[in-house]
Parts: structure tokens; C-alpha cells; sequence
């Protein structure tokens, strides 16, 4: 075990960032990676071992986060990283992305500062890559059966990797020019280097799994006709559907989807063209929306130089101090300041946020741009609006970051795959991932009104059957599902699975 007085001897102290003047001059990612292992080594010995870990509650992967703090205190980081990928495919994805509901779970944080779990979490798979730990585990034997995964973010890759590890013959559908889904678009360099995806899908390549880019399934192929080709079809296209703002005003000029810029600017760093077409530089920037995707443009609008950037958040501002309504272990809605937060306070000293703010109008220039937005406090909880508060803040460039609101409508695997929409939008599932589908004949002619109109073999993993959620939920469906693939195609499995479609979703 690690120290058994280490909670009290070692404050918690979190790897430093690279400094705000530093980051805001390149994509880089914010930390400075691998040259502080003793002090993460030295915080993993704060971990207490607990007899009940809630962090494994905490954590939808159900991370064995004891047993690899233990490893990491004492500095065996092949050990460590064998314990972390025991139940995570990807942990240098999410110890850059996930926000670490697990540090809110720790025991520690009952009536003190918690285990710096996501730090730790990071340094072991950084390690792992460093000293040569992710050898390719390709199967010892094929199954003789195949797979299609639509789809190449978080889940599904999880699952193309747990099928090919188990034998299987898998196929990655990819519908943009690259592998990675939003990791690859959505997710803001200085957040997570690419080439931290590209050394994964290199390893995914060598094991057996194949890749296939600009293929638009419901699109320009058939969804049904694939589903012909494979024994099995994994769903994990995510929930690309953006929820709009329907306000007058709208349709100026300088009005933009968050997720369509911060694309943009990914495929600037990926080298796609010099610049992007959707920029900040220059501009009076308003981000509709207080989510993560709202905190990613905020950093990329730094980053190209805006003039002034103001975020709009709907709720209320949070206690810096979980309520009595949030007890621990659950994740509580407090205070947090973003590494995008902390940079535009850096440079303004103000935070860039404007709580319980609800957006009126756009104003238009003669030209037809955007060039001011009309708010409106809002009573908290009610979202009605404050009479007497409205006002007007500069808008040169408008970005909506409200999220999503299921798969994207219009593609065609609803139709094709004669899929059931639930009443969030989202493909609706049973409770082994299979996907739902209406009253139709299979193959042989007879009736069937059980989950599956093939018989079976449709599963949903991810965003498209949970809705918009946390990247470590898009990886642990994503095994599961994987799982029950598994078990469909062979009568049994032995791959982990963490979670079913029934646990509530996490939602932050």
C-alpha cells in the first residue's frame, strides 16, 4: 500500500500548468507532461486505500484507481499502467479530458483536499508510451466473425479495440478525412495533442483493426447494405445534433455553431489551410453557452487573438462550496475555473463568464454582420426574465455552444437500419446495447417483434444512445457495448464491461 500517513504529511499539490503568457502564444497542450514524476509519485502516496473507494463509484469506467495509485506512489509504472488499462483503453485521453468526478468521490474530500487522481492518471499513461509499455496486443486467434463500428470517437474506438483484442475481424467507419470523431475536430489541440490519437490508431492498426475514412454510412452508403457485409454492427456516431438559439437576429452575418469553429481551427493546427475561415482576431467575441465546448472556444479565441471575449452562462453562478442538496460523494455544481478561465483572467483579470444571462436579440450592421447582443438577467432556477436588466454588450463574433441533442437528424440510419428514437432524440437501446428497432420480417420471412429486425447484431454505444456526455461514459459504453457484441456473436464474453444503458447519466 503507499504511505499510510500520506494524506496528512503531503498536501495536495496538482502538476503546475505551463504558464498563461507561455500557452496563449501556441497550440501546445497546457501541461508540461513528464518531468515532475516525483511529485506525482508523491501525491499518489496521499491516496488512503480505502476499504470502500468511492472513487471507483465515482468514475463510470470503474477505474481501479487504489491499486494504480499504490503503483505510482512507488514508482512501478509498467504495473501501474497494466492496473489502468485493466478497465480504461485510453487514459491519455482522459486524464487530458475527463473532469475527474472521481477527485469529488475520493474519501479525502469529505473534510479535505482530494487525491490528485486525474494528474496521476495522466503521468501513468504518459509513462506507459515513454518506456515502451503499449506493445500492440493483436488476438492469438480470429473468431471468424466480423464487425462494423460507424463511427471512430471515444466509443467507438473502444469497442473496435476490444473486438479485434477478442478475435474478431473489426472495421472502422469513419465519415470525416481522419479518424478520431470530436477528438480529432472537436477537442482543442492545447487540450490534447493529436498525436496522442494518431500513436493509439497506429497501435489499433497494428493489433488487426481497420480504418476506412470519407465513409458517410446513412449518407452516400447504405447503412442496411453494410449491415449485410459484418455479423455485427456497433452504432457510435455520437450526438452531433446542435441545439440552436432561436432569437431574432439569428441569421446575421458572424453568427456561428461552436462545434463548426473550433472544427475550423483543429484543421488549421492539423495543416489543412493557413488560416481559418471562422476567426477571432480582432473581434468582439460572445460565447452563447457556460459548457465545456463554450470554455473550448474561449481558449481558441485567445489563442487567435480576440479583442475582448465574454461567455454567457444561463445558470446562476455556483457556491464555491458544494450545497447541502449535492453531499459528497456525488459530483457537486461549484465554482470551477477552466485552464481557458484562467488564462482570459490572466490577461483581463476578470472572468469572462456572465452568470444567470440570457441572450434577447442580435444587432445588425447595415452590411448585414452582427455587431451587438442584447441580454437579459434571468431569475435563478426559473430562467425568467429580470424586468429592467437588459443590456448590450459588443458582438463582432457570435459562437452557440448549447450542446446537442442526439444523433444528426437527416443521415439516414434511422430509415435504413429501421431504427426506434427514444424521447431525448437519441437511438434507443435495450439493456444489453442492442439497438431497438419496430415490428418488421427478417430474412426467413417470419415475424419478429423482439429488439432486433436481423435477428439481431445492432448495438449503440456513446453519445448516440446516452446523449451528450463525458468522454470516460463515451469510452466505458463503449467497451460495454463491445461486451455485449461479443456475447451475441460468440454466446459468452470475457470483456469488461463497466456500465449498461440504464445507469443515470453523468451530466456536468
Amino acid at each position: 500500500m503507499t504511505d499510510i500517513y500520506g494524506f496528512m504529511k503531503y498536501p495536495r499539490q496538482p502538476v503546475p500548468p505551463r504558464p498563461v503568457e507561455e500557452r496563449l502564444e501556441d497550440w501546445n497542450e497546457v501541461y508540461t507532461g513528464q518531468a515532475l514524476l516525483p511529485l506525482v509519485s508523491e501525491q499518489a502516496a496521499r491516496c488512503m486505500d480505502c476499504g470502500i473507494p468511492f472513487c471507483h463509484n465515482g468514475c463510470p469506467l470503474g477505474n481501479l484507481i487504489p491499486e494504480w495509485n499504490v503503483y505510482a506512489a512507488h514508482g512501478d509504472w509498467r504495473a501501474a499502467a497494466e492496473r489502468l488499462h485493466a478497465t480504461n483503453n485510453f487514459p491519455e485521453f482522459t486524464g487530458r479530458l475527463c473532469p475527474a468526478p472521481c477527485e469529488d468521490a475520493c474519501v479525502l474530500s469529505i473534510n479535505s483536499e482530494p487525491v490528485t487522481i486525474k494528474n496521476v492518471e495522466q503521468a501513468i499513461a504518459d509513462e506507459l508510451w515513454e518506456r515502451g509499455y503499449a506493445e500492440p496486443q493483436p488476438p492469438d486467434r480470429l473468431s471468424e466473425k466480423s464487425v462494423g463500428v460507424i463511427g471512430s470517437g471515444p466509443a467507438g474506438l473502444a469497442a473496435a479495440q476490444q473486438l479485434t483484442r477478442s478475435g474478431h475481424t473489426v472495421a472502422v467507419y469513419e465519415r470525416a478525412d481522419r479518424v478520431g470523431g470530436l477528438l480529432r475536430y472537436g477537442i482543442p489541440a492545447f487540450k490534447m495533442a493529436k498525436w496522442q490519437l494518431d500513436r493509439r490508431i497506429e497501435q489499433m492498426e497494428a493489433e488487426g483493426t481497420t480504418f476506412r475514412t470519407g465513409a458517410d454510412i446513412g449518407g452516400d452508403l447504405d447503412a442496411a447494405e453494410l449491415a449485410t457485409r459484418h455479423d455485427a454492427v456497433v452504432l457510435a456516431v455520437g450526438a452531433g445534433e446542435q441545439r440552436e438559439l432561436p432569437v431574432p437576429g439569428r441569421d446575421l452575418a458572424g453568427i456561428h455553431q461552436a462545434m463548426d469553429y473550433l472544427i475550423h481551427a483543429n484543421r488549421v493546427v492539423e495543416g489543412d489551410y493557413p488560416t481559418s475561415p471562422v476567426t477571432a482576431r480582432g473581434k468582439h467575441v460572445v460565447i452563447v453557452g457556460g459548457g465545456d465546448t463554450g470554455s473550448d472556444c474561449l481558449g481558441t479565441a485567445l489563442r487567435q487573438g480576440a479583442a475582448s471575449v465574454v461567455q454567457l452562462d444561463i445558470n446562476p453562478e455556483p457556491a464555491e462550496v458544494r450545497s447541502e442538496a449535492e453531499p459528497w460523494p456525488t459530483y457537486p455544481k461549484v465554482y470551477r475555473i477552466s485552464h481557458a478561465h484562467e488564462e482570459a483572467r490572466g490577461r483581463g483579470g476578470t472572468d469572462p463568464r456572465v452568470f444567470s444571462a440570457a441572450t434577447l436579440r442580435f444587432e445588425g450592421s447595415g452590411s448585414g454582420w452582427v455587431r451587438a447582443l442584447h441580454l437579459m438577467e434571468v431569475e435563478a432556477g426559473e430562467r425568467s426574465p429580470r424586468p429592467g436588466t437588459e443590456r448590450v454588450i459588443p458582438a463582432e463574433l457570435v459562437l452557440i455552444a448549447l450542446g446537442f441533442s442526439g444523433p444528426e437528424r437527416g443521415t439516414g440510419l434511422v430509415d435504413q437500419l429501421g431504427l426506434t428514437l427514444d424521447a431525448r432524440g437519441n437511438f434507443a437501446r435495450d439493456t444489453r446495447f442492442a439497438a431497438l428497432t419496430p415490428h418488421r420480417k427478417v430474412p426467413d420471412g417470419t415475424d419478429r417483434t423482439d429488439r432486433t429486425d436481423r435477428g439481431g447484431g445492432i448495438f449503440v454505444a456513446g453519445d448516440a444512445g446516452r446523449g451528450q456526455s463525458l468522454v470516460v461514459w463515451a469510452i466505458a459504453e463503449g467497451r460495454s457495448a463491445a461486451a455485449a457484441a461479443d456475447r451475441y456473436l460468440t454466446g459468452s464474453t470475457a470483456l469488461h464491461a463497466p456500465v449498461t444503458p440504464t445507469d443515470r447519466p453523468f451530466t456536468v
